[in-house]
């Protein structure tokens, strides 16, 4: 028997022919183009690249229209706010006077140098109307709200507190004050206080979480302890103690940054606010620190620093993210309070507080009860629906692969 024999016989018989696939016939042009009313079958697509994880926190976060559009509105009021010496103040622009332009915004005047019989400030107002009425070609550049956030008696025709009307949208308060510049000047430092307040509260929360738990041990025992004494003491008492032995004192002029005030305050609320985000904190370091990236890290020489800092706590902010805007209405809150209680930033500081209080000495005067918690009310709802919409959006179980 021949190879070829033996071949055929090991095949079986439907087989034996050739074992090449057929060449398939090119479809027709007829096969290529589509039924009438059918939509063409596309080819599927390779996936684009791989998307960062933040960057769906962030697409997630844009999603949830409530919380975004409030971090919208609330970024474009904040940082609007420091424009209020331009839109809202007592002091001209632009002065235009015998042939020279002024500008006191950028420059102290006094009163004589544009023939007032005043001392001390000119009044821009009353040099407006004379400067109109003389005829000369001077002129004065008033903010489009000519009212200062400390400039009292407006209104010289009745007795403060004054209702609402063309001149004062929001009425005056029980020394004269504008109440709508108040409140946008009360606006810039509420928030100017909670955010500097929750910026070093979670610094120092963070460092000290990371800490406690990657070093864990004793410092983990040594450091609970602390904080356990540390959170019992009193925040009011502790409070009432620094106010009566050191006098904050308002200094005029000077932006919110510059207050020697804000900045006490600011110290004294951080020291007690870092201890809520020192758990979150030191329970994530415990988690991420038994992962083999951790490992991995230290077998190649990686610096104890350099793995707490660079490779465990971008993994583990998901907590102060979270936190951070809850925080902002806590420290709103408290500063409100402070002020309510006179415990507060010195008068007379623009402050949502002290406006507050006005409303409950005369809560027959609408205007001083409604606008001040309106505008508490509106942003602190403001920064919860940020807070959901953040909560949301780094939720771990959103993009979790174990889902």
């Amino acid at each position: 028997m021949s190879a070829a024999d033996r071949a055929s016989q090991r095949v079986p018989g439907d087989l034996t022919g050739s074992m090449a696939p057929l060449p398939e016939a090119p479809p027709t042009s007829d096969e290529l183009s589509p039924a009438p009313g059918t939509v063409p079958h596309l080819p599927e697509r390779e996936p684009d690249v791989a998307v960062s994880l933040l960057r769906k926190r962030l697409r997630k976060f844009r999603r949830i229209k409530r919380g975004y559009y409030s971090f919208v509105i609330i970024v474009g009021a904040y940082l609007l706010s420091f424009m209020l010496p331009v839109l809202a103040n007592n002091v001209a622009l632009v002065v235009r006077h015998n042939g020279r332009f002024y500008f006191p915004l950028l420059t102290y005047y006094p009163a004589s140098e544009f023939g007032q019989s005043a001392f001390g400030d000119p009044d821009y107002r009353a040099l407006r109307n004379q400067f109109g009425k003389e005829g000369r070609g001077d002129w004065v550049l008033m903010p489009p709200i000519p009212y200062g956030p400390n400039e009292d008696l407006l209104d010289p025709s009745a007795a403060p507190p004054n209702p609402p009307s063309g001149a004062h949208i929001f009425g005056t308060d029980d020394r004269g004050r504008d109440v709508l510049v108040r409140l946008a000047y009360g606006f810039n430092i509420s928030l100017t206080f909670a955010l500097l307040v929750t910026l070093f509260a979670d610094v120092t929360g963070v460092i000290v979480g990371a800490a406690l738990g990657y070093f864990g041990s004793r410092i983990d025992i040594v450091g609970q302890r602390f904080i356990e004494i540390w959170s019992s003491l009193p925040f009011l008492y502790t409070i009432m103690i620094v106010s009566s032995i050191i006098v904050p004192i308002y200094l005029p002029g000077r932006m919110v940054f510059l207050q020697p005030s804000l900045w006490l305050l600011v110290v004294i609320l951080a020291a007690f606010d870092w201890m809520a985000i020192t758990y979150y904190i030191r329970g994530e370091f415990y988690r991420e620190k038994a992962k083999d990236y951790v490992g991995a890290a230290i077998a190649t020489g990686v610096s104890e620093p350099a793995i707490m800092f660079r490779h465990i706590l971008p993994n583990a902010l998901t907590p102060v993210v979270s936190f951070a805007p809850f925080e902002i209405v806590a420290n709103i809150s408290a500063l409100v309070a402070l002020d309510f209680l006179g415990f507060g930033l010195p008068a007379p500081t623009p402050s949502w507080g002290e406006l507050i209080g006005q409303g409950m000495q005369n809560l027959t005067i609408w205007w001083l009860v409604f606008f001040p918690l309106a505008f508490l009310f509106l942003t602190l709802l403001l920064v919860v629906f940020i807070g959901e919409a953040v909560r949301e959006a780094f939720d771990p179980k959103e993009f979790s692969r174990l889902r």
